[in-house]
């Protein structure tokens, strides 16, 4: 039999994490299927703790309030009522405690919302007209269930619903490299990092020149989890990780290449002797793939001139930061680094065209190659997804069309309730 629900939210990670609990908290009937066995995306099932987007680089004043908030404040960061933080881009000390309390949050909210973990989004059912999602069918250990919903919002990050349900969607060349994080523990750290990070760099340049290495870059090491756990976030895999045979190889490809870092370091770096492997992944990260193409496209132009929209529903503040696909060594880009002031994000951005119960959160909703850049990282990303929870419990509870509810409508729900786009003076 058919699962029905009022909002349908198809995967956990960063976007719909917070979009799932914004829509049960407003009372709607949510239910949010996710592909892994824990919440949290690019933190939890990629392994990258940075709360990028947060806070203004400069100000290090708070851009995203809310649950984005929430969550940094019980994983023990920041207080509940933070306006400023120690760092633009914090980090949480634990992902497996982040995993536990991404589980509470979401079963506090129960029985509003429903959550269904191992469960896959498979295909997309239209109604005659093709103007409508009939039901989204999920496969998991029951089998392939439909799932009918009076709003969906696709947080699957590469825009899977919207572009299975006929919404257009773009997808540009090249796209920018995925990234596989790994950590090694029982490492001797000597007396300042600086030499450290140059042995680490001249074994990947040692490998890159042997051909066991097809790229990387920084390589980025840090020493965050545990004084003697080394954090890497260095393996740079071309590829298009919303195509199958694709995101195999590089999943592959990745893991190949994190041990042969690792192999390299404890062979020729002093203080690795007595290392070993700790974790990678368990899933690569997906910078780019698809993205929508939505009622509004967010520009470059207008994140560094900060352009406002009457429709705001978040706040951007992250630099462009793109990833080319070769080698940039001691730092992620190429070229000069533009780093905007914080800028508006319209709720048309979430708005495909020509499905009229769809919304979508996260990397895949509607902006400019440089402009996604900045606006897909983690907070971001979470206050897209809060956004996105208000405009689909919104529509339910009015039992009013999705599009009948416009953006202004839902940021001034947000604005009352203080967790609306931030205007720094």
């Amino acid at each position: 039999m058919p699962i029905q629900t009022d909002v349908l939210v198809c995967g956990g990670g960063s976007a719909g994490l917070v979009a799932a609990l914004a829509s049960a908290r407003r009372g709607a009937k949510t239910l949010l299927v996710e592909r892994a066995g824990f919440a949290g995306g690019i933190i939890t099932a990629v392994g990258l703790p940075y709360f990028d987007g947060i806070a203004d680089i400069r100000t290090k004043k708070l851009i995203t309030p809310g649950i984005p908030v929430e969550l940094l404040a019980k994983s023990g960061i920041c207080e509940p009522n933070a306006t400023i933080f120690k760092s633009h881009n914090p980090t949480i000390a634990n992902i497996e405690r982040y995993k536990l309390l991404a589980d509470d949050l979401l079963k506090a909210e129960a029985p509003t919302l429903r959550v269904l973990f191992h469960s896959f989004a498979a295909g997309v059912k239209t109604d005659g007209r093709g103007e409508r999602i009939a039901a989204v069918t999920v496969a998991n250990k029951d089998g392939l269930v439909d799932i009918e919903a009076q709003v969906i919002i696709d947080c699957t990050g590469d825009g899977d619903i919207a572009a299975w349900s006929g919404a257009p969607t773009t997808k540009v060349q090249p796209l920018q490299p995925m990234t596989m994080h790994f950590r090694i523990g029982n490492v001797r750290q000597p007396q300042g990092g600086g030499k450290l990070r140059e042995q680490i760099k001249a074994q990947c340049i040692a490998a890159q020149e042997a051909g066991e290495l097809p790229a990387f870059y920084g390589p980025g090491v840090v020493f965050m989890f545990a004084e003697d756990e080394a954090y890497f976030h260095a393996i740079r895999i071309a590829g298009d990780g919303s195509d199958a045979a694709d995101l195999t190889r590089a999943e592959m490809q990745g893991r190949r290449d994190c041990w042969t870092m690792f192999n390299r370091f404890k062979k020729n770096v002093p203080g690795f002797e007595q290392s070993y492997f700790v974790t990678s992944g368990p899933f690569i990260g997906i910078r780019e793939t698809r993205r929508i193409e939505g009622e509004y496209v967010l520009t470059q132009e207008d994140v560094v001139t900060g352009r406002r929209f009457d429709d705001a529903i978040a706040t951007g503040c992250w630099y462009l930061d793109r990833h080319p696909n070769t080698t940039t060594l001691g730092s992620a880009n190429q070229g000069e680094k533009i780093q905007p002031k914080p800028y508006d994000i319209p709720y048309r951005t979430l708005l495909p065209k020509k499905v009229s119960n769809l919304l979508v959160a996260g990397r895949c909703h509607s902006a400019s190659p440089e402009a996604s850049s900045s606006t897909r990282v983690t907070c971001t990303a979470m206050a897209l997804g809060q956004a996105a929870g208000y405009a689909a419990a919104l529509a339910t509870l009015n039992k009013a069309p999705l599009r009948d509810h416009d953006g202004v409508k839902v940021r001034e729900l947000m604005d009352h309730n203080g967790v609306g786009p931030v205007h720094l003076e």
